[in-house]
């Protein structure tokens, strides 16, 4: 009961007009970045970064929730529209919900995404309702060394797990240490990796390396690959289901809502697990399998439900931990350093009325959401018609109006150059982004754990084992980080037992034939 007293007190928060108008704005800004391939609701919650330091934390917070929650509506519609997806959470909508558009079915696609993240969005704000307190208070509980082996946790779970590549993935994670470690020293007041500099001394903002690796790296990227032809949008009328689709539709958004929340809410969350996996399951699931592939309504319920939902649970850790998931949360973190507010464990007991107006915003913003994409889906998608030059142009511009206000300094637009310069040749090498944030906001804080975890103990290395929530994460590492060997042993073992050799060594023919079913298989998923 405190819980939903709490909520009530935060609707009251909310529910004024110039909140319910920022509220209106996020979503709406939220959804139109959605659907511009490339420009997701982390670029944008950098770019308005420095804006939100003149809002009060409230009114920033329901900006930012808005955007993050828009984002994930409108990636639907250019996957469903125009097979192009906003965000990489969006990919396997496009699996299913292009086609349904090119057999003139987009209505009923952009009809039961918008219903199944309303669903799952709604239901994921429910989870952070009831699952964020006890949290906090566990995580109140835990000393440094638990602390460090958390965050720990989250730079294997954003490296090794959720990423195609673990070696990307931890160059990435070493680049973002490496940029949190500038500045001085909290110890020893000695200089680290300035050159000199004295306006390094300070370190490198947060709002400047967000700004730099997202929007100029991107702006950079796309005028390289610049194409000038504007994207072909089918054309939809307003989006309805028939009562045979929402018969097809409601268990998906169920399960995917399921499958979604506790992804987001680990400490290695995303959304593209929990998609791969509602697609998966309700293809297993379905009493129309043979329509995958060509156009399945359950293969755009199910995992539009699980993106949105992840979406929900990536708030968990953040407002409870103070630890990111995703790159969006990440900049929302750095927001509330900005505003001097401390994000972790102690969050929830020193700004109650923050935390609460933000979940209590999360479902007014998915209420507005609704409204807003069931009659105007179709209008957002000519939003695809823009010419590229003149949207990154603006985002350009911006982007060093945004870097200049945080300390106005001519320094910092050669800082945003150099970091641009940095996101563009992550894109170009395939080094992922959000473990270089990660590692920037959370590099000082796993250096502060693990100092204090080595003083409490006088510089002996036991410090850093801690209790049994510490062993579990360490356990949980090393598991993430062998897991890949033993399979490759389990699968070189199953191999040489299963079908015949040829007389030279070679594959038998079950080999080949097994090798040419899979390879099949996996082109026609892909």
């Amino acid at each position: 009961m405190d819980n939903i007293t709490s909520l009530l007190g935060g609707f009251s928060d909310v529910l004024s007009p110039i909140n319910l108008l920022i509220a209106l704005l996020g979503v709406t800004v939220g959804t139109a970045v959605g659907v511009l391939p490339g420009i997701g609701p982390a670029m944008t919650v950098a770019l308005l970064l420095p804006i939100t330091y003149g809002l009060e934390p409230i009114q920033g917070l329901i900006l930012f929730a808005g955007i993050l929650y828009g984002g994930m509506y409108g990636g639907s519609t250019t996957s469903i529209l125009l097979n192009t997806p906003g965000e990489s959470s969006s990919v396997v909508t496009a699996i299913e919900g292009n086609k349904m558009a090119k057999s003139g079915r987009a209505a009923q696609a952009l009809a039961t995404s918008a219903i199944g993240s309303f669903v799952a969005g709604t239901l994921g704000t429910l989870g952070i309702v009831f699952l964020m307190p006890p949290v906090v208070k566990f995580a109140v509980s835990l000393g440094a060394p638990e602390y460090l082996a958390i965050i720990l946790l989250t730079f294997t779970g954003v490296t090794a797990v959720l990423g195609a590549s673990r070696i990307r993935g931890l160059t990435a994670l070493l680049l973002g240490l490496t940029i949190g470690v500038v500045g001085i020293d909290f110890v020893t007041g000695q200089q680290r990796l300035t050159g000199g500099v004295p306006q390094l001394a300070d370190g490198i903002d947060i709002v400047v390396v967000a700004v730099g690796i997202f929007a100029v790296g991107e702006a950079l990227w796309v005028a390289a690959h610049l194409r000038r032809k504007a994207g072909e949008v089918i054309p939809v009328g307003r989006p309805w289901m028939g009562r045979s689709d929402w018969a097809r539709s409601w268990k998906p958004w169920l399960r995917g809502a399921a499958l979604g929340f506790p992804f987001g809410a680990l400490p290695a969350g995303g959304a593209e697990i929990p998609t791969l996996l509602s697609y998966t399951a309700e293809k297993k699931l379905s009493k129309h399998p043979e329509e995958f592939g060509h156009g399945a309504i359950e293969g755009v319920a199910g995992p539009e439900a699980a993106n949105n939902a992840s979406a929900a649970g990536t708030l968990v850790p953040m407002l409870a931990l103070g630890l990111p998931t995703n790159a969006t949360a990440a900049i929302m973190l750095a927001a509330l350093q900005g505003w001097g507010i401390e994000p972790g464990p102690l969050l929830l007991n020193k700004e109650p009325e923050l935390v609460w107006a933000l979940i209590a915003s999360l479902f007014i913003g998915n209420t507005m959401l609704l409204l807003l994409n069931l009659p105007l889906a179709p209008a957002w998608a000519k939003l695809l018609q823009i010419p590229r030059p003149y949207l990154y142009a603006g985002i350009l511009f911006f982007a060093s109006m945004g870097a200049y206000a945080v300390n106005s300094q001519p320094f910092d637009l050669w800082l945003l150059l150099v970091l641009g310069l940095l996101g563009f040749a992550m894109r170009r090498f395939g080094l992922p982004v959000l473990p270089l944030i990660v590692g920037v906001i959370l590099g000082p804080l796993v250096e502060r754990q693990g100092r204090r975890s080595l003083q409490l103990t006088g510089g002996d290395l036991n410090g850093l084992i801690g209790g049994p929530v510490a062993w579990v994460c360490y356990f949980l590492i090393v598991l993430a980080l062998v897991w890949p060997l033993i399979s490759l042993v389990r699968r070189r073992r199953g191999g040489s037992d299963k079908g015949g050799r040829g007389p030279d060594g070679g594959r038998g023919p079950d080999d080949l034939a097994n090798v040419k079913a899979g390879t099949s298989i996996n082109s026609s998923e892909a």
